[in-house]
């Protein structure tokens, strides 16, 4: 059990750092939106292996406390990012009277 949940954990804790570079070269901020989403999927599903070690008693509780802090840490910074990218932004834009709306 310790070897699948390793394998898990390995797969889901690499992932979201592939998600974010995705996000960087994203076509669109749609684009962006989904890839720092799957990035935070990746980041609470790690959080979950990490807590499944801890219940199942597979692991030392103290020795997880850091890794879940940082995936705890990384996951709000991950969840704030993708409500500002989600919020409306004001564009200056011209039309043909070349007054600027906003």
């Amino acid at each position: 059990m310790a070897q699948v949940i390793g394998r898990q954990l390995l797969r889901s804790g690499t992932a979201p750092g592939a998600h974010y570079r995705e996000a960087t070269r994203a076509k669109s901020t749609a684009d962006f939106i989904s890839k720092m989403e799957g990035a935070a999927q990746e980041l609470d599903e790690t959080a979950y292996w990490l807590e499944l070690l801890v219940e199942t008693k597979l692991a030392d509780p103290h020795t997880l406390d850091t890794a879940l802090a940082e995936t705890g840490e990384l996951l709000a910074i991950f969840v704030a990012i993708i409500k500002q990218a989600k919020r409306p932004r004001k564009t200056i834009g011209f039309v043909a009277d070349s007054s600027v709306v906003l």
